[in-house]
């Protein structure tokens, strides 16, 4: 994490004085957050991601401690959260995408 990383609690403190502060300090902080901590920052229960996911709260809390993940779970696991996955390969020379995951649930071309 860096430096500028802030509890949510501390953001939604400071909501009343700055919304558009919070709202960057959000973009921040969730481009820095671990599976679970993207969940409470969507503010879904592992309950809740559980139903979209069609699996067991127990099931999402695996997901979450895991360290070593497939994409398309990644990929499931953002798009129930209601988000798209994007991969990207960065180098010191610039950012690439990377389109080979795009479309994991085309098949592909023999």
């Amino acid at each position: 994490m860096s430096k500028t990383h802030r509890p949510w609690s501390e953001i939604r403190a400071r909501s009343k004085a700055d919304p558009g502060k919070v709202a960057e300090y959000r973009r921040e902080m969730e481009r820095e957050l671990t599976l679970a901590e993207l969940r409470r920052a969507r503010e879904l229960t592992q309950t809740q991601l559980a139903n979209s996911l069609e699996t067991s709260q127990s099931g999402v809390s695996q997901i979450e401690k895991r360290t070593d993940l497939y994409v398309s779970t990644i990929r499931s696991y953002v798009e129930a959260l209601g988000g798209r996955l994007e991969l990207t390969a960065v180098f010191d020379d610039g950012v690439i995408p990377i389109k080979a995951f795009a479309d994991l649930d085309e098949p592909v071309p023999a």
